[in-house]
């Protein structure tokens, strides 16, 4: 008898190893993120949400700028080769994935944090408060 998981058969180990290879492309995790930031990050962090909900609590060190204000105006700032991690509310909410796309489409490099602010709560990591800097 076949279930759910089973009706369709696991990819071969070499194509799986490559898929979940090639992931790591294109997400890393609140983990990874925070041990990051606390050594001295090589990327910068943007909160894709709103003014009001970073200004509530985000990433400490993170920047805001809304995913529809990711314009190649703003983002002259930084160096082409300057890597970007975006993230939103949560696996709910697809704001990381819509920045990541702007960005992309601007010919940044770019991955999104895994999680966003629910898997940064789920780790016990804190959240600052502050003014939005968008």
């Amino acid at each position: 008898m076949s279930t759910a998981v089973t009706a369709a058969p696991a990819a071969p180990s070499d194509e799986a190893k490559a898929h979940f290879a090639d992931a790591f492309r294109f997400e890393t995790d609140c983990w990874d993120v925070h041990e990051a930031l606390q050594n001295g990050a090589d990327f910068v962090l943007l909160d894709v949400r709103s003014p009001a909900l970073f200004a509530a609590g985000h990433v400490p060190g993170a920047i805001n700028l809304p995913h529809g204000k990711i314009v190649a105006s703003r983002m002259a700032d930084w160096s082409a080769d300057t890597l970007f991690v975006t993230y939103c509310a949560g696996p709910h909410c697809n704001g990381a994935a819509r920045g990541a796309l702007r960005l992309a489409s601007l010919g940044r490099p770019v991955k999104i944090m895994a999680g966003g602010l629910t898997g940064w709560r789920d780790e016990g990591f804190s959240l600052a408060e502050a003014s939005a800097s968008a």
